[in-house]
């Protein structure tokens, strides 16, 4: 097996695409679908859940259903998200009736507290896709948002092939515990939690939301300290914050040259039968090839190199 096999091999690159930015854009709103599509996020998540007033979800429904199925035969280049309302809620059988078309690409579940209810969306995704010949499997992200869902963010993220990564939501997670958000100790410990249960499954996981939209350098410092963390992303709630995003999930020419390096020597030392190997200074074996090979591929998919 070549050096660059390896991650398709094991699984470690399960993204659709590059998703450094997810913008959020309110099903309520259909002014600003074509809008978001014309911006520069990686990722636009149409939302039906907290940015739509119950009242008006009937309505924020059928906008997003038309136009999803309005734009089928000319897909966009983004990648396409929605994220429903709580399958243990009265709005959810609606919702995911409303949205799974062949333009949909992921499925994003708030308030997942269990492996089976990733796994029943699963079996509805499957269901629906063979109804209405939709070709390509749609992924599922799920939220991890409650205490429980975080004490059991392992058991979610291995319940289903679907799982295409985990999803921090600070506020509905520390806001009810009367928990600082500003917190960074506090932020670490959940981030932490999460990245390695996604890491358990091979999946990515995204940071969540930055509320103050008008603290840029409070964003930034949130999406470095994710970034540090191997998370692949974050979401955006204002088009303000996606070019924030996007510069801090991807890699560095420096973080590049030295993998490329990385990545040109494995190939060399692995055919000679050596597993562990020195460059630019530093001890080199598996998992650091395998960091090697992600930030090439990620460079490649943004066309760095």
């Amino acid at each position: 097996m070549r050096a660059d096999e390896t991650l398709a091999h094991d699984g470690y690159f399960n993204s659709l695409k590059i998703m450094r930015s997810k913008l959020f854009v309110p099903a309520s709103r259909p002014e600003l679908f074509l809008k978001a599509l014309a911006g520069q996020a990686d990722a636009i998540s149409f939302d039906l859940e907290d940015s739509v007033e119950a009242s008006q979800k009937h309505l924020a429904r059928d906008n997003l259903k038309s136009f999803l199925q309005s734009i089928m035969s000319a897909l966009p280049a983004k990648l396409l998200i929605v994220r429903v309302n709580s399958l243990k809620t009265s709005f959810f059988a609606a919702d995911i009736d409303a949205v799974v078309c062949s333009t949909l690409n992921v499925l994003n579940l708030p308030m997942v507290e269990s492996a089976d209810e990733v796994r029943y969306v699963a079996n509805e995704l499957t269901k629906l896709e063979a109804e209405r010949d939709i070709k390509t499997q749609i992924r599922i992200l799920a939220n991890i948002e409650s205490p429980r869902g975080l004490r059991l963010a392992s058991d979610i993220a291995c319940s289903d092939t679907r799982l295409m990564g985990l999803q921090v939501g600070f506020g509905d997670l520390l806001s009810p515990l009367s928990i600082d958000p500003t917190d960074l100790l506090a932020i670490h410990s959940v981030l932490m939690s999460v990245r390695l249960a996604a890491g358990e499954a091979s999946i990515d996981a995204f940071d969540g939301a930055y509320p103050n939209i008008s603290d840029t350098k409070g964003f930034e410092r949130s999406a470095i300290q994710a970034s540090r963390l191997g998370y692949r992303g974050k979401s955006c709630i204002h088009p303000c914050q996606v070019d924030l995003a996007n510069r801090t999930f991807r890699p560095s020419q420096a973080d590049i040259e030295h993998s490329l390096k990385v990545v040109e020597m494995a190939e060399k030392k692995l055919a000679d039968g050596v597993g562990a190997f020195v460059v630019d200074g530093k001890l080199l074996d598996g998992p650091l090839i395998v960091k090697a090979q992600t930030i090439l591929m990620q460079a490649r998919s943004l066309n760095l190199i």
